[in-house]
């Protein structure tokens, strides 16, 4: 399943975002390209639980929010694991990252993608191979 980058769920929430301004454009841009490039991003399971608690939190109705996240279940899913759990508690602790964060670049280590797309770690750094690119 090697993919290029791995998107956490607020490049996502950013691209259905009215008012997201700047960043809802570089979000839809973010998400074309795996319209357009299939299998070059990937999402997990846990972005995909995230995106529906925010989403429906957001006034979204939970038929909208299913759709939206059927659609992105055809990019590469990376399922939450033991073993997922397991290397994301190993970071959590290496590099004092929450649960969650520790999660999601568990899962986009085991994507093969290089680089984390989000706003929630530091631009920049490299966690065990994945480094992390805040778009915005």
């Amino acid at each position: 399943m090697p993919v290029e980058r791995f998107i956490d769920t607020n490049v996502l929430l950013y691209a259905y975002d009215r008012n997201a301004g700047r960043k809802r454009e570089i979000a839809l841009e973010t998400i074309e390209e795996g319209w357009t490039r299939p299998g070059c991003l990937a999402i997990s399971v846990q972005v995909l639980q995230e995106f529906y608690v925010n989403f429906i939190r957001s006034g979204q109705t939970h038929k909208t929010t299913c759709q939206v996240i059927e659609d992105l279940s055809q990019w590469p899913v990376v399922d939450n694991s033991l073993e997922r759990l397991g290397q994301g508690l190993e970071i959590c602790q290496r590099y004092k990252t929450s649960l969650w964060d520790g999660m999601i670049l568990s899962a986009a280590k085991f994507s093969g993608a290089s680089t984390l797309l989000t706003e929630d770690l530091n631009h920049g750094q490299d966690y065990n191979g994945v480094q992390v690119i805040n778009p915005f």
